[in-house]
């Protein structure tokens, strides 16, 4: 009796204990948002200081940012209020931080994405850039890559996988079932079979079938970690029963596991990418954006960082990692074979005969080019050359033309010069009837403010604000120059190592924090340790800024990452796989730079003179 009653209550303390267990976990979000400003309040209550006080504030919102407890727009208001409660900055000094240079520069790059997607340009430059490359599988594969790059050079990492994706997915479909007949169509006359298509029907109606498809979603998505375990458990278990299984039962999973891996090389090759791809443009990336508005507060005497100079040290970068990456993920999970890749003459595949015509059927399907996709080209082409002919460096740029306003013009001037012109010219041209009469339409122009506002990315523009005002802040009560003060004895390490160490950190906290927060958060780091080290703070900053791109881990680690596998066609440890490797070659290719064809750019190996001397020691209490 004793004992059974000894049962009964340990059963309901571990039910009690149960139950607040799933509380806190329901409550997680709103305990972290409680709780992380009480158990830093010591700190400035104990040192009185206007450092201690910034370092507050600085710590709340970087937590905030790196659990995402409150979203990250709301997380970048609250130095808004409580730099003016601890006397730090004014209110209205505050609020100047939140519109710099960088949102109007965004605004005109928006314009012109608006424009791309709302009429199709973006599918036209795709599938034409895939069909110059050709449809051996390794090609096809290395032509979407340069496409989805090239597009993300331009429109927002995001936008690149989203309109890539549905046109890898439709051809990679096609390609299973063309290698599904194939096949069939080899063992049906090696064996004399007269029913292929009940193997055909086996081999692709799970791939084809929409509930297959759902489920697979479902079992992979985000909110079903515990499906994609079980998935996993299960492939193990598999492993070791395939020695036993016949030969009939052997070779169709075979076949099971060449399509899988087909559907999973074509949907990371978009996902990675996307994210390479926007290195190479100052507006590819968010970062790239935050890293040049940050330089050029922090340090305004230098002009060095414009999109002209930031394209000639990346492009190299890009196209490197961009290769080394199709590289990998084609002997990762196809295997890589260069005897096929590089022989020429040879007769189309099935496989590659079907890659051909979807891709042909899609690129007829948009018709002609259009009078407002001609424009859109036009104004984009445009916009890039006023970019690079700003200010070259080597000759006298465009800007030389306004002798008494040097310094005024910045690339955000070009942006909205022509972002602004997307506005004005019309959409439609008068064309002529039968009867030799104009025939009229309404006005509109090629892209209104509601398509804008819905490509506008406000959440990423009110965090960088939030990152700017933060950056005022350590400035102004004097935090910068103390943890620069701290930073002193890192001289002492080979220069080499501690870029080195900067990229791996940031690379890692990339993974689980957003990369805008990211680089928020290590630039007012960064920038003191390059002063402090007395090291041209560009030697520390690109490699840093370029590292926070490196998300190719986790499903959440990027957007991009995120549409890829709600496709339902990976699973997370394919994801890790792929992407421990090309993390991996990112920032050795990186490392490489650096230290390489970067340095004669800008004349690292010199301590410039728009950088300040930060004293050695500070009298602070903190």
């Amino acid at each position: 009796m004793f004992f059974w009653q000894f049962l009964q209550e340990s059963s309901s303390k571990q039910t009690s204990t149960m139950k607040i267990l799933r509380y806190l976990l329901v409550y997680r979000r709103f305990l972290l948002i409680v709780l992380t400003p009480l158990l830093l309040l010591p700190l400035p209550l104990i040192i009185k200081t206007k450092e201690a006080e910034c370092a507050y504030t600085l710590f709340v919102v970087a937590i905030f940012w790196l659990t995402e407890a409150l979203p990250l727009a709301v997380s970048a208001l609250l130095p808004a209020f409580m730099f003016p409660l601890f006397g730090i900055m004014g209110s209205k000094q505050v609020a100047s931080a939140y519109f710099k240079d960088f949102h109007l520069l965004l605004i005109g790059v928006i314009c012109l994405a608006t424009s791309i997607e709302k009429w199709n340009l973006h599918k036209r430059v795709a599938l034409k850039m895939v069909m110059l490359v050709g449809v051996n599988p390794a090609w096809l594969m290395l032509g979407f890559m340069v496409s989805c790059a090239f597009l993300s050079m331009w429109l927002s990492n995001t936008s690149a996988a989203a309109m890539v994706m549905p046109i890898v997915e439709a051809v990679a479909q096609q390609i299973i079932r063309a290698e599904a007949e194939a096949d069939e169509l080899e063992l049906s006359c090696s064996n004399g079979s007269i029913n292929p298509a009940l193997e055909l029907d086996e081999n692709i109606g799970e791939y084809d079938n929409p509930d297959w498809k759902e489920k697979e979603k479902q079992a992979n998505g985000y909110n079903n970690s515990v499906g994609s375990t079980v998935s996993t458990v299960e492939k193990e278990n598999e492993k070791g029963k395939e020695q036993n299984l016949p030969p009939a039962e052997a070779e169709r999973k075979s076949k099971k596991d060449k399509y899988s891996g087909i559907f999973k090389v074509m949907c990371l090759c978009v996902a990675y990418s996307a994210t390479i791809g926007g290195l190479t443009t100052i507006t590819g990336t968010s970062t790239n954006l935050i890293f040049t508005e940050h330089f050029n507060s922090r340090y305004p005497d230098c002009q060095c960082i414009n999109f002209g100079s930031w394209f000639i040290l990346s492009i190299p970068i890009t196209v490197i990692i961009l290769l080394l990456s199709w590289v990998w993920l084609q002997w990762l999970f196809l295997g890589f074979d260069f005897k096929n890749m590089f022989k020429c003459g040879k007769k189309k595949t099935a496989r590659e005969e079907a890659s051909s015509r979807v891709i042909l059927q899609e690129y007829k399907k948009l018709g002609p080019i259009s009078f407002p996709e001609t424009v859109t080209l036009v104004l984009f082409i445009l916009m890039t050359l006023l970019w690079f002919t700003r200010d070259p460096g080597f000759i006298p740029g465009w800007s030389s033309l306004f002798p008494k306003y040097k310094g005024y013009i910045t690339d955000s001037t070009a942006a909205l010069v022509i972002g602004l012109l997307f506005f004005i010219i019309p959409a439609k041209t008068l064309s002529r009837t039968s009867n030799g009469e104009n025939t009229v339409f309404g006005y509109m122009p090629l892209i209104t403010w509601k398509e804008f506002q819905s490509c506008m990315p406000w959440e990423i523009a009110i965090l960088v604000g939030g990152g700017f005002a933060l950056a005022d802040g350590c400035e102004v009560s004097k935090l910068s120059e103390w943890v620069a003060s701290k930073l002193t004895p890192l001289g002492s390490l080979p220069l080499w190592l501690i870029i080195l160490i900067s990229c791996l950190i940031v690379t890692s906290v990339t993974e689980v924090a957003s990369n805008p927060a990211t680089i928020t958060i290590f630039l007012p780091i960064l920038s003191p340790l390059a002063e402090a080290i007395h090291v041209n703070p560009l030697f520390i900053l690109i490699p840093a800024t370029l590292c926070t791109s490196f998300a190719f881990l986790l499903p959440v680690a990027n957007p991009a990452n995120a549409i890829v596998f709600s496709y339902g066609h990976l699973n997370i440890m394919d994801m890790v796989k792929a992407g421990l490797g090309i993390n991996i070659i990112g920032v050795a290719v990186v490392m490489l730079a650096i230290m390489t064809w970067i340095v004669p750019i800008f004349d690292l190996y010199t301590y410039p003179s728009w950088a300040p001397n930060i004293p050695s020691t500070n009298g602070t209490g903190l």
